[in-house]
């Protein structure tokens, strides 16, 4: 994959090289339905950390879209483009730390390059969001949540960016590598019932 020609055949290579991968232990990756309308050619796979029997996660989950089209669209710079997506709730005193969003988006970057996946027009946002429940969810407290969205193209083999996109959903929601065994303690339920 290392010049990303057109063909379908091509994009088919890719998608096998994306789902043999093998995430760390307490991320559940999954394919689910790919986005219609942004590209010829996508997949997408979804990622919950730790998840219940239900497959719901109080620690923080991501998308994962591969997108390809030939005809190179002018702001991707090539054929390619991955769009990527992860959320974790956080402790409300971490939710107020004013470079929160610029680490969140320096833990992406960081990933990326642990993995050497080489990319280029790299774009996206970093949210974080502070609440607070009243009458009936009063009970609930406060609550934060740090939200990444980016996209980027990729140069060079697909899997390493899949594995940076694990990296960053596992490190938002507490879980450096390396930490598979390890217990996370102050995670707080953000689906309000």
């Amino acid at each position: 994959m290392s010049d990303h020609p057109g063909s379908d055949g091509d994009f088919a290579k890719a998608v096998a090289e994306v789902r043999a991968l093998r995430f760390r232990d307490d991320l559940v990756v999954r394919e689910i339905p790919a986005p219609t309308g942004l590209a010829p050619s996508a997949v997408a796979f979804a990622a919950d950390v730790r998840p219940d029997d239900h497959g719901d996660s109080i620690y923080g989950t991501g998308r994962f879209v591969l997108l390809h089209d030939p005809a190179e669209p002018a702001a991707w710079g090539g054929a390619w483009r991955i769009v990527a997506f992860a959320q974790a709730p956080l402790e409300p005193e971490i939710g107020t730390d004013p470079l929160l969003a610029e680490v969140a988006w320096s833990w992406l970057i960081d990933a990326l390059a642990s993995r050497d996946a080489e990319h280029h027009s790299a774009s996206g946002t970093s949210t974080k969001t502070l609440s607070k429940g009243f009458g009936g969810l009063a009970a609930e407290g406060d609550g934060a949540q740090i939200e990444l969205r980016a996209s980027w193209s990729p140069e060079g083999p697909l899997a390493p960016h899949a594995e940076a996109w694990a990296e960053l959903v596992g490190m938002l929601a507490g879980l450096p590598p390396g930490s598979e065994d390890i217990a996370v303690f102050g995670a707080r339920r953000t689906i309000r019932e």
